[in-house]
């Protein structure tokens, strides 16, 4: 099945947003959605998530899913809003609550804030599926960035979250808690066990040095041959290796503090405190 893919990419966060679709009928899924945050105001904004709304009604799609790769650190998901407006069920990695475990620590969450995943409507395991209309959609359990990374294979596509990037940008960073370079590169080397015509799909790209646009499309055959940190077979101990050293210089995503306290939320705010407004808490030196 080839199903058809239709992205819009945030520039503010370098993410890119898919509505997949069957190639005859109505049904789809939005995966990996993108609420805006200015994070010196606080406010939050729509404009990314309206416009996949107003596609997926000009369209006359039908959403029956909302799926996230992962819980993002770099943007907000805007999945409740997209339910509020368009109905669908909302999934994810069941390794979800060991990323609500660890952080529900971090920010010192209350015994209110439930880490069984159950802000979610359903949680997926590795070799799970299931039905966006007549496409199957399989779950395949990608760890190493997170512990809860999921790629989506979904008829010849696979939405592969942060586990892959363009093949000139390579991979993802694997030193947030619960990361692992080794376990990433056994990911990555399932993904590319797919057929080489398998369209990849990339969460993020960051417009690699002497490439001028932005791209989020390729293939697990350019990804075998030219991914510049995992590709002509480079052994395990050298990615290993380069990716634990490069990791060591990366400074924390931008959004990094708001985007964890809401998306390990299925992308809810925290509860409002008594005046009615709603906090976000930055923990010192806790990250």
């Amino acid at each position: 099945m080839h199903p058809r893919v239709h992205a819009f990419f945030d520039e503010a966060t370098n993410t890119a947003t898919y509505v997949v679709s069957e190639p005859e009928g109505s049904a789809c899924a939005v995966i990996d959605s993108v609420l805006d945050f200015d994070y010196a105001s606080g406010r939050t904004d729509t404009r990314s998530a309206d416009a996949v709304i107003a596609f997926i009604r000009d369209q006359g799609l039908r959403l029956e899913w909302i799926l996230e790769t992962h819980v993002h650190a770099d943007h907000l998901s805007a999945a409740p809003y997209l339910q509020e407006a368009l109905g669908g069920k909302l999934a994810i990695g069941d390794r979800i609550t060991v990323v609500q475990q660890t952080f529900g620590k971090v920010f010192n969450e209350g015994t209110r804030f439930a880490r069984d995943g159950s802000q979610f409507d359903r949680l997926l395991r590795d070799g799970d599926s299931l039905m966006i209309g007549q496409m199957r959609c399989d779950a395949l359990h990608t760890p190493g960035h997170t512990p809860a990374c999921m790629t989506y294979v979904i008829g010849d596509a696979a939405f592969v979250g942060d586990t892959l990037f363009m093949p000139d940008y390579g991979t993802a960073r694997c030193d947030f808690p619960g990361g692992s370079a080794a376990v990433m590169y056994d990911s990555i080397q399932r993904i590319l066990a797919l057929p080489d015509e398998t369209r990849i799909f990339v969460c993020h790209d960051y417009k690699a040095p002497g490439r001028d646009a932005y791209a989020w499309e390729t293939t697990v055959g350019a990804q075998k041959a030219f991914n510049k940190h995992v590709g002509a077979g480079k052994p395990k101990d050298d990615f290993v290796a380069m990716r634990e050293a490069r990791d060591a210089t990366l400074a924390m995503p931008r959004l990094i503090i708001p985007s964890l306290q809401v998306n390990m939320r299925a992308g809810q705010m925290p509860e409002p405190e008594d005046n009615g407004l709603t906090y976000l808490k930055v923990p010192i030196n806790g990250l």
